[in-house]
């Protein structure tokens, strides 16, 4: 079945920065000066959030596209979220390209749209478990966000 689950790391870097492991690459993430804390050495938590998404779609249409042997080329795919309060209610997937156009281009975002693991993970969100101290004494707390919004 191949890999059954990815772990990334994060770790607190002072301020408002995060430096992140993912699958041996260092990312960074900050907020901006502006913000207290910020110091503006990377793109936002939800600036990474919009690049997986696209990083992630731009990676399935060519996949796609491989897969079909159909011509992609000037493929560009712009992602913006609208903000409600502390979450996005909506995002918006924009997708450019040269060639192919038309229906040809329709069919290979549908086709992307199922292969896609971020947007896919979006349409029908995962339960989110959050583990406390987990290594420390065998006595993490665990809470679900199922439980956390029955409990409110």
């Amino acid at each position: 079945m191949g890999v059954t689950e990815r772990t990334v790391h994060a770790r607190w870097a002072g301020g408002l920065r995060s430096v992140v492991d993912a699958g041996g690459f260092e990312v960074v993430s900050d907020e901006p000066a502006s913000v207290p804390g910020g110091t503006d050495t990377g793109p936002q938590p939800t600036e990474l959030f919009l690049a997986s998404v696209a990083s992630c779609f731009t990676t399935a249409m060519a996949y796609s596209a491989s897969k079909r042997n159909i011509g992609l080329s000037g493929l560009r795919i712009d992602v913006t979220g609208h903000y409600n309060g502390p979450s996005f209610d909506a995002l918006r997937i924009d997708v450019h390209a040269d060639a192919p156009e038309g229906a040809e281009l329709d069919k290979l975002v549908e086709a992307a749209k199922r292969v896609c693991y971020v947007t896919r993970t979006l349409t029908q969100p995962p339960e989110m478990t959050y583990l406390v101290n987990p290594s420390d004494s065998g006595s993490a707390a665990a809470v679900s966000s199922a439980e956390e919004s029955a409990t409110g």
